[in-house]
């Protein structure tokens, strides 16, 4: 983890991380709201919040704060609450190049934690994170993640700010990038792909693009856009995706809460994930240059959106669970080879262990919908993985 030595413009001062600076007073701050406290005794039961808040006091910066209280706080979240957290292709990360890693994304909280802690072990820096602000429900949370090295993207702009937002953001991507010397995570789109069907937006890349003064190819290259792919073996959401689906289809215009964003974060958060895997392809750079130089913007942006994509899909990691999954939407035994009658057997049970924790009242047909929902949320990876690699149609 490297200290930040460059301080963020004033223009910046809305969206990105606290200059370190100011990290003393805003940890300050922090430790008196009583949100803060109720967090951190949640998580962590057994704590001594006053020695906690001393501990907190003596650091300076956020690179202390990574190092002395995320590294081992998410250290034993692996280990309470996984089987293991493991990556490859990090021989693919030039140590002088600064990249946007954008990936897939599976649960609020963890995707870019467990991959910040990934980047750690193998002697990386770690990055910024994106992190909307929909999901920044109390003052604290919005202190939190800027003391631990994370920048804002404002969601709640209305359609005549909506360009001067996106504008300001990728302005603030670009100056991390090539003035600060700090690589950042995004996600490939909005919120998190709930039936695990993962796809780059188009709106994306061009916000990506926005501030490089130049054409959108040229624009990305300048951030050295870099996909990572990331795979669960559970997705302790699951039930709640699914629920969502079946609320959406009775009620078109349904719109979660932030009670449901809450619970989203702390069941993410604390439950079983079983094994995680992220794969880090390499950056993309080089194959923009397949872009033909004719191509409108519109264009440009889809092509960029099928090479992430594809380096995406082809790189996740594939547990029994994709596989059965994938049989059993698909009434077949393509992959009957990859898993036992029990392994089956305790799958389909941890379907159903899921779907009894929905509250609401569901009838039968309602039931069905919601357990091929959460099957099809397995198998989308294994199908989208055959189609990148030219198995399957």
């Amino acid at each position: 983890m490297d200290c930040e030595e460059i301080k963020v413009p004033e223009e910046f001062s809305d969206i990105s991380p606290y200059n370190d600076e100011d990290f003393p007073k805003e940890m300050a701050l922090l430790i008196k709201e009583p949100g803060f406290e109720h967090a951190v005794r949640y998580v962590m039961p057994n704590v001594d919040y006053d020695t906690f808040c001393q501990q907190l006091l003596k650091i300076k910066n956020k690179h202390d704060f990574q190092l002395q209280i995320m590294l081992p706080f998410l250290k034993r979240l692996v280990n309470e609450t996984t089987n293991g957290v493991t990556a490859s292709g990090t021989e693919n990360i030039n140590d002088d190049v600064h990249n946007v890693y954008i990936s897939n994304h599976r649960d609020i909280v963890l995707d870019a934690s467990f991959m910040n802690l990934c980047l750690t072990l193998h002697g990386k820096p770690t990055t910024e994170i994106a992190i909307g602000n929909n999901l920044l429900i109390y003052h604290w949370i919005d202190s939190l993640v800027r003391l631990n090295k994370s920048f804002i993207v404002k969601r709640d702009t209305s359609k005549r700010h909506a360009l001067e937002a996106a504008q300001h953001l990728s302005a603030y991507i670009h100056f991390a990038i090539t003035q600060k010397h700090q690589s950042v995570w995004i996600a490939q789109r909005e919120g998190r792909a709930k039936d695990s069907d993962d796809r780059t937006q188009e709106s994306l890349i061009k916000m990506l693009a926005l501030a490089g003064n130049t054409d959108i190819v040229n624009s990305i290259r300048q951030i050295n856009l870099m996909p990572v792919s990331i795979s669960y073996e559970f997705d302790p959401n699951d039930y709640l995706k699914a629920k969502e689906f079946l609320l959406k289809k009775k009620d078109p215009d349904f719109k979660k809460s932030q009670h449901d964003d809450l619970l989203s974060m702390e069941t993410g958060l604390l439950q079983n994930k079983g094994r995680a895997h992220f794969h880090f392809c390499p950056c993309i750079n080089d194959q923009l240059d397949s872009i033909p130089a004719n191509c409108d913007k519109n264009e440009a942006a889809r092509f960029i959106c099928n090479i992430t994509d594809k380096a995406i899909h082809s790189n996740y990691y594939i547990y029994k669970n994709n596989y059965i999954a994938y049989d059993v939407v698909n009434n077949c035994t393509t992959f009957a080879h990859e898993y036992s009658d029990e392994d089956k057997a305790m799958f389909i049970g941890y379907i159903d262990s899921q779907l009894d924790k929905i509250d609401m009242p569901t009838t039968d047909d309602d039931r069905a919908y919601l357990k091929h929902m959460m099957l099809v949320m397995y198998a989308n990876p294994l199908t989208n993985q055959l189609i990148a690699k030219g198995v399957a149609n």
